[in-house]
């Protein structure tokens, strides 16, 4: 199925696994993070950080012309600080110890004036869409064939600000645009259909001039790169359309307790339970061997 090299499907499928195991190590130590939609989006991250974002060497936070990642579910920043802690730039002990903390720089939600690491400060639903659409058109205007992805929650899709970006993207043939939206299919308080539904999603995205695809397990790392490596030349023509993935996933992805159980949106764990993740994880890692 995939037309990516067996080799790095696997390798970006044990570091899914290690940034898991960070991430839930920080959510026993500082409680309250945004623990199942950054688990969801964990292999679509993961993927973009240590194989697709391009230039994918040490240069890629100092190149201008870089592929740009917007986390527009800013909420998931918790999934990003750790991939910035296996990279290097911070340390687990460090995060910890400043997260949602008074002058800490490790916010609920990412704040570039602390993190250079990060495009832009992202939180409020719906905002990262339309940052994206403007880094993608200036792209354009500049002539520049890198990409620019913006990771979305289904909940902000409930948000307006998306779809003006899309009709924007759509217009100005943003062949260069790639949004990725994490399909969990819940929110903070219950399923995206019975807070307010926004199926057909793939119609409405179809319908705003996009060309929409899907990733059927999100969670299948497989899957993920196989998605990422077969998307379209980036370009500007007549007949170019901007892209949008559709990851169908689990929130609270890899661990049984939380998975498709909104009460995981935003949680601490206990001991017992961060022993039972690391045992799950081990079985993961012990399955795929």
């Amino acid at each position: 199925m995939s037309n990516v090299d067996v080799k790095i499907v696997n390798k970006l499928a044990d570091k899914a696994n290690d940034i898991r195991r960070l991430l839930v190590t920080m959510c026993n130590r500082t409680g309250n993070v945004h623990l199942g939609g950054a688990l969801s989006v964990c292999e679509v991250a993961t993927a973009l950080y240590y194989q697709f974002l391009r230039p994918n060497d040490v240069t890629y936070f100092e190149d201008p012309n870089r592929d740009r990642l917007i986390l527009s579910k800013g909420h998931a920043g918790c999934l990003i600080y750790n991939i910035l802690v296996d990279k290097g730039f911070y340390t687990i002990d460090q995060v910890c110890e400043e997260y949602n903390t008074v002058g800490g720089r490790f916010g609920m939600h990412p704040n570039r004036k602390y993190l250079p690491q990060f495009e832009f400060s992202t939180g409020s639903l719906g905002h990262g869409m339309p940052i994206a659409t403007g880094l993608a058109l200036a792209y354009r205007a500049n002539d520049t064939k890198q990409r620019i992805y913006c990771i979305t929650g289904d909940g902000e899709l409930q948000e307006g600000t998306n779809w003006e970006a899309a009709m924007a993207a759509a217009h100005y043939r943003l062949g260069n645009l790639v949004a990725i939206v994490d399909r969990n299919k819940y929110s903070v308080a219950n399923t995206t259909e019975k807070t307010l539904g926004i199926e057909p999603l793939d119609k409405k995205w179809r319908s705003f001039g996009w060309d929409v695809r899907h990733i059927d397990d999100g969670n299948n790392m497989e899957q993920v790169a196989a998605a990422l490596s077969d998307l379209p030349d980036v370009g500007f023509e007549e007949n170019k359309k901007p892209v949008c993935l559709i990851s169908h996933t689990k929130k609270g992805s890899g661990f049984n307790f939380m998975e498709d159980n909104f009460t995981y949106h935003i949680a601490g764990l206990d001991d017992a339970q961060l022993q039972d993740c690391y045992c799950q994880l081990d079985q993961e890692l012990k399955a795929r061997r």
